[in-house]
């Protein structure tokens, strides 16, 4: 009809502004922190980044470079290579019997770790008690007391429960210490499921624990995945309970093994830089499979607390 109008010279309806339909947002520009970071020349950026790798990596080629190399070279490369210090400390030095303790230790305090932390941190994030502040604030607070603290009276409670020398009183002490951490870690995790997801469940006929295994539990497994891992990376590494606990050769761990490679008048850096290459592998290997789980498992838990 507008065409017919104007082919009879009645000008066209020109569309009021209120009509017009609104002009699209112009692009805003980029923020001044991503101009200011694309102004700053690359090299500035590589070269600190550089400088830190290169601080970090050096020591552990520095360990390489003691553990390939034959006894008495001086160069810097280490060729030829030789496993000569890793059969050394492997059959001579006891660290097989050393690894095997250390790994039935790191599992132990996993499992009874995780297990204790979950069952603790669901009921500091689905129940309400008169105490619940005041707890919290004790295991806030119990992260501050160093375990060379409590040697002397977790000592006295292991000789009377007839403990000593044992790889169990080990475990339990690392078990102890990694709880106030993991219990506030996963109570923030549970947290962040929905509480309606249980309610659901309950509506459907589940009972709470089931509800809790069939629900919640798989929505866990980046919370657990964390805490487990740095209660097994810790106990891996500890040295003093190992070393008050154990008096025997054969039941003691790594780190103790470590210490002893380590004489009065001389050091074998060969053997010992083997043993640190023994000691890093199974750590090493633990964070490559489990780094996106564990800063996952982190962040998610400290969202809540």
């Amino acid at each position: 009809m507008t065409a017919a109008l104007a082919e009879k010279g009645t000008p066209a309806r020109v569309p009021a502004p209120a009509d017009r339909p609104p002009a699209p947002p112009a692009p805003r520009g980029r923020s001044r922190r991503e101009r200011a970071f694309d102004d700053v020349p690359r090299w500035q950026i590589w070269v600190p980044l550089g400088l830190y790798l290169l601080f970090t990596l050096v020591p552990f080629y520095w360990m390489l470079l003691f553990a390939l190399r034959p006894a008495g070279s001086t160069s810097l490369v280490p060729w030829p290579l030789t496993s000569e210090h890793f059969e050394k400390v492997w059959n001579e030095r006891s660290f097989g019997v050393f690894f095997q303790n250390s790994m039935t230790v790191g599992l132990f305090t996993l499992v009874t770790t995780t297990v204790v932390a979950l069952s603790g941190g669901y009921a500091l994030a689905r129940f309400d008690f008169r105490i619940k502040n005041g707890f919290m604030l004790a295991l806030l607070c119990s992260q501050f007391i160093p375990g060379a603290l409590m040697l002397v009276p977790l000592f006295e409670i292991f000789r009377n429960l007839r403990m000593i020398n044992s790889l169990g009183s080990v475990i339990l002490a690392e078990t102890v210490f990694q709880l106030p951490l993991s219990i506030i870690l996963i109570s923030g995790f549970i947290k962040n499921v929905p509480v309606s997801l249980e309610e659901a469940a309950w509506v459907d006929g589940c009972s709470r624990f089931r509800a809790f295994r069939a629900v919640v539990l798989p929505l866990l497994r980046p919370g657990l995945i964390a805490v487990g891992s740095f209660a097994f990376v810790h106990s891996w590494n500890h040295f003093l309970f190992a070393l008050m606990f154990l008096s025997e050769q054969d039941k003691q761990t790594i780190p103790v093994g470590l210490n002893t490679l380590i004489g009065a008048d001389s050091v074998d850096l060969g053997a010992l830089a083997a043993g640190g290459v023994v000691a890093a592998v199974p750590v090493v290997i633990v964070f490559a499979f489990i780094q996106k789980w564990l800063i996952t498992g982190f962040s998610a838990g400290a969202v809540k607390g």
